[in-house]
């Protein structure tokens, strides 16, 4: 083997933990893999000679292809308090395949990286990168320019954030699905008081329709609120597909083989804490949707 192929073998070991750092970075599936490929060319051109800690190194490459990428997103939007609403992955109920697991290690709900496009993007490479995957406040710093006191604060205030903002589902699939289930069902039937019962109290309904539909995520709260715009959702109903969304239950809304919508909810003692709806055409045609054959 010769020293290129051996060098890209090795980059191959780290490319799943890449790829789930840069996707917890930018909610883009096809921006995580740019930045990690970014990585791959950069490794290829100066190759490893001097690197002791080859995973660390390229954490760090993409950690800074991903700041740049955020700083330029952030530059662009004209409303800083807009949500973003993430590429949703999905996968059939059945499970993941090994790609999809890679991604989703330590499973990341979307309502998470909803609340993560909320952050600087300094906050959000702290939180992310110490947090989710223990890279140390020392070798954070030198990616913000900041010290590691500094990269610390950051990480925390990003930490109060994410649990003010971002409920933790409920661990039991089958319970998941079983409250999903019932929200469709009273939807499907107009029960008003039924759709309020089975939401929390707090819940956020987010919704994204892209360009063609007044962009700007569109949000509701409260129950009572959440429960009138879901009884819309009754003309779903006979194209509900469930499917795993981001690793929680959640559902592909399709007709003839066409993406209408993405739907994914946080369940939370047993309640619909958060619904976060993607119905972009442009986006959802972008997306690989295993229920639908890709």
């Amino acid at each position: 083997m010769d020293e290129r192929s051996l060098l890209a073998e090795r980059f191959e070991e780290h490319r799943a933990r890449l790829r789930g750092v840069a996707y917890r970075m930018l909610g883009s599936v096809s921006e995580a893999d740019d930045a990690v490929q970014e990585a791959w060319l950069r490794l290829d051109r100066d190759g490893a000679d001097g690197v002791e800690n080859l995973g660390g190194w390229l954490t760090t490459v993409v950690a800074r292809v991903c700041l740049n990428v955020l700083r330029s997103r952030e530059q662009r939007r004209e409303d800083p308090f807009e949500a973003y609403m993430p590429d949703p992955i999905v996968s059939p109920e059945s499970g993941t395949d090994p790609e999809r697991e890679a991604v989703l290690t330590d499973s990341v709900g979307l309502a998470l990286l909803v609340v993560l496009e909320t952050l600087s993007p300094a906050e959000r490479l702290a939180f992310v990168l110490h947090d989710m995957f223990a890279v140390p406040f020392e070798e954070i710093a030198p990616v913000i320019e900041r010290s590691p006191a500094a990269a610390r604060q950051l990480a925390s205030r990003a930490r109060r954030r994410v649990r003010g903002q971002a409920p933790v589902p409920d661990p039991d699939l089958a319970r998941q699905r079983g409250v999903v289930d019932a929200f469709f069902a009273a939807a499907r039937d107009g029960d008003f008081d039924a759709l309020v019962a089975v939401l929390d109290p707090e819940v956020v309904l987010r919704s994204d329709g892209g360009t063609a539909r007044a962009r700007h995520t569109v949000t509701f709260r409260g129950a009572r609120t959440v429960a009138g715009q879901a009884v819309t959702f009754r003309r779903f109903s006979p194209f509900v597909r469930p499917a795993l969304v981001n690793g929680a239950a959640g559902v592909v809304v399709a007709a003839n083989g066409r993406p209408l919508a993405v739907m994914a909810f946080t369940v939370t003692g047993g309640r619909i804490a958060a619904i976060d709806v993607l119905s972009d055409p442009d986006r959802l045609n972008r997306l690989d949707l295993p229920l639908l054959g890709g």
